[in-house]
Parts: C-alpha cells; sequence; structure tokens
C-alpha cells in the first residue's frame, strides 16, 4: 500500500533539529536538576517549558487560542493556560477543548460546549467532532492569529486526540493560521511502531489517515508526518521539542505528574496496554470500562479461569494473566459481576500490546462459547480493516494474524523514520 504522497523525501538529523523552535537541538541534554531528574542525570523539558524560558518568544505580539485539557500542565502542576493568561508577554485570548474538555468535565463521547472558563474569562470553544471549514470558522471566529496545541497523547491511533492534532492543523491551514505544537513524552516509549495500519476506506475520528495501531511517535513528530504526508493544504506547524526524552523512556523517566487524559486512562499502566486492549470495545465483552483498571481488566458472564490459562499458555513476553472476577459500575455489565483476566505487565520494555490485545481475542473466542463482536464490526474501525475479524473468525492463530500486516508495518516504519526528532 502507498502510505506517501511524496515519493522523495527525505530528513536527517540536523535537518529536524533545525527545524525545530527553540533554542538548541531537540536531542541535546538538558542542565541536570532536582527536579524530574530521568536516569542518567537527564532532566526532560517540555515544549511548553522551553517555550516558557525563551520568554515566549515564538508568541509574541500575537493573539494566541490553544489547544488543550487538563493534560496541559507544569512541572508543578499548574495548567499552561493559567500561567499564560497570567503573563504579560502572551496575549492569550481563546481556549479550544476537545472529547472531555479544556477541563475535563466530560466522560467518553462529550465535551464542555462553547463556555467561558470560570477561572480565567477565557473564551472556551469547542473542537470535538468539528473539522474542516466549520472548525476553520472557530478559529477564524476567535480572533486568534496562531494556534498552538499542547495535549498529552498515549500512543494508540484510536485515541482521539492525535486526531484532534490533524483537524486543528487542517483548519488552521483554511483559516490562514499560525500552527504551534509543543512537544510531550509518548508516555509507553517512541521505540517502535506496532500493528496493522489503518486502510483509507476504514477511516474515521478514531482514525483519520494511514499509521500503525501504536504509532510509537510524539505529537510533535506526528504533527510533522501528518502536515508532509497527509493534509490536503500544509500548515508547515512550528514544532518546541523537548529536550532530555529519548525514545526508551517511559513515562516515570520524565518527571513529570501524570493527569488522565481521559476519564478511562487513570495511570501510565493504562496507558501501557490500551493500544492492544482497546480492541475488546469492539467485542461484547467488558474492556474494563467502569473499574479502577479499565483495559487492564477484561471480562463477561459465563467466562472462568480458563481463559487466563489459554492467554498464559501462549507465551506472550512481558505480560501474565490473572482470573480476575469484577463489577463494573457502568458500561458494560453495569452492576453485574462478571469473570475474565487481569493483566499483569512485568517486563514492558518486553511487552507487545498489540500482539497481547489478538493473543486475548483469539483465547477469549476459543474458550468461550458467548463471544461475539459487536453488531456495528467496531473492531474493524478500531484495527482499521475486516482482516482482524475475519481472520480470527477463520480460525488464525495470534501469529498468523500479526504476520498479516507486517508488510504495511514495514512501509509506515520506513515513513514514520523520516519525522522523528530524538534518538
Amino acid at each position: 500500500m502507498t502510505l506517501s504522497r511524496r515519493t522523495l523525501f527525505a530528513t536527517t538529523a540536523a535537518v529536524a533539529a533545525a527545524t525545530t523552535a527553540g533554542a538548541g537541538p531537540a536531542s541535546a541534554a538538558a542542565p541536570d536538576g532536582p527536579a524530574g531528574a530521568a536516569p542518567g542525570g537527564r532532566r526532560l523539558r517540555t515544549g511548553f517549558e522551553r517555550l516558557a524560558e525563551d520568554g515566549y518568544a515564538l508568541l509574541r505580539g500575537r493573539p494566541v487560542g490553544v489547544v488543550t485539557n487538563p493534560t496541559g500542565i507544569t512541572r508543578d502542576a499548574r495548567h499552561i493556560v493559567d500561567v499564560m493568561h497570567a503573563d504579560r508577554r502572551v496575549d492569550l485570548i481563546a481556549v479550544f477543548g476537545p472529547e472531555h474538555g479544556f477541563r475535563g468535565t466530560a466522560q467518553a463521547g462529550g465535551s464542555e460546549g462553547r463556555h467561558d472558563d470560570p477561572a480565567t474569562g477565557l473564551p472556551v470553544y469547542d473542537t470535538y467532532l468539528k473539522s474542516g471549514p466549520a472548525l476553520a470558522e472557530i478559529f477564524t471566529a476567535s480572533g486568534v492569529d496562531t494556534v498552538v496545541f499542547d495535549i498529552q497523547d498515549v500512543g494508540a491511533r484510536f485515541y482521539t486526540y492525535i486526531w484532534t492534532l490533524f483537524d486543528c492543523m487542517e483548519a488552521a491551514a483554511l483559516a490562514g493560521k499560525r500552527f504551534v505544537v509543543l512537544d510531550r513524552p509518548n508516555p509507553v516509549t517512541g521505540r517502535a511502531a506496532l500493528g496493522p495500519v489503518l486502510r483509507p476506506e476504514f477511516a474515521s475520528f478514531v482514525g483519520r489517515r494511514p499509521i500503525a495501531q501504536a504509532h510509537g511517535m510524539t505529537v510533535a513528530e506526528l504533527a510533522r508526518l501528518f502536515d508532509e504526508e497527509f493534509l490536503s493544504s500544509r500548515v508547515r506547524p512550528e514544532t518546541v521539542a523537548m529536550t532530555g526524552w529519548r525514545r526508551s523512556d517511559f513515562h516515570d523517566a520524565s518527571g513529570l505528574p501524570w493527569v488522565p487524559p481521559s476519564p478511562n486512562m487513570p495511570t501510565p499502566e493504562t496507558a501501557l496496554v490500551y493500544a492492544g486492549t482497546c480492541l475488546f470495545e469492539g467485542t461484547n465483552l467488558s474492556e474494563g470500562r467502569g473499574t479502577t483498571r479499565p483495559f487492564e481488566l477484561l471480562g463477561a458472564e459465563g467466562l472462568d479461569g480458563r481463559w487466563a490459562a489459554a492467554a498464559n499458555e501462549a507465551g506472550l513476553p512481558g505480560v501474565r494473566f490473572r482470573e480476575a472476577y469484577f463489577a463494573p459500575v457502568f458500561s458494560k455489565f453495569e452492576g453485574k459481576t462478571v469473570g475474565g483476566v487481569q493483566l499483569h505487565v512485568h517486563d514492558r520494555a518486553a511487552f507487545d500490546p498489540v500482539r497481547t490485545g489478538i493473543a486475548l481475542l483469539v483465547t477469549a473466542r476459543r474458550v468461550w462459547d458467548g463471544f461475539a463482536w459487536r453488531p456495528d464490526h467496531w473492531i474493524d474501525t478500531l484495527t482499521g480493516s475486516t482482516r482482524v475479524r475475519t481472520m480470527i473468525d477463520a480460525g488464525a492463530g495470534t501469529d498468523e494474524v500479526v504476520g498479516a500486516w507486517q508488510r504495511e508495518l514495514a512501509a509506515f516504519r520506513a515513513t514514520r523514520r523520516q519525522y522523528l526528532l530524538y534518538r
């Protein structure tokens, strides 16, 4: 399959660093410091930290709007909107809220609507499920010159914030606005892309364009890829890279506080498994919503210890499975006790969330005769094609399913490599 509309494009690390806003190369080590020190004495600085340390020079004299949510915080847990609103060097005039809202008051599939923020008085515009000319009109009506994006992602194609990024970039290009991306770590590392690549006919808000299920990129890297590969009109984003982050770093190496990016992403451990176990949204099993361990607990009425045994027999690297029983307080099986498994990741460097998710689907179908896909075939939307569903229905094993997407994944990895900013 063809992933790029440009066949002649090459980028070196030097060019990547030169085109990244802020002082110093993207991969340079920041000065040591006691707060937020990573292993080896490195200190991570986010895109916002570097922007602020530079006196907001990139934004000076520009009416600014920020696309953000509760994850847009400083190291000491202040929200960047509150910080910038109080700083006379920044002309902050608008906020744009994604799914769940700017302050995070809405559940999955919801947003906060148009309102004035009680803390700052700033107008907050709702971007959720808005794109193209409709979103461009919102940017125009807000009066901003520059749109700034700062949201924590979790590394999975079907997590909607990266498509909020894509939609906002496209709308900014239509409206003639500058676009600035403040980078944050990928909490599950940026080591590798994993899983199937979405086919264009399955595009949706949980996958606008053909990228891998676990993309292994930061939001600034994705912005560069989106602009060069997928946008109909380029916006040429200005990216403020981090310093002190390495591709092998998990979230706890960052020294940053964890803020749940959405109500059902309570911990970094949730993010670690999410790219695989979110696939259970496409089945009649609970994916653990309504529990304290969403996406780590999976189950249904009628399941028992046979599933955990079958999953452990699969010999998946880095993870073990425990027979578990739980009663969700909302979502599937609300108020009912169900049986299933809990994932326990014991070697996160070896753990492959996508292979694990496929193996759990294969074994659940094998040990439980009540297994069924959601009638709307949501699994196809999540995986980006009919292949996973039809292969599992035909009796394919984990290795066969995973092997089926390796060629397209290799092509995406080659494309992805051009846009990476960090070692």
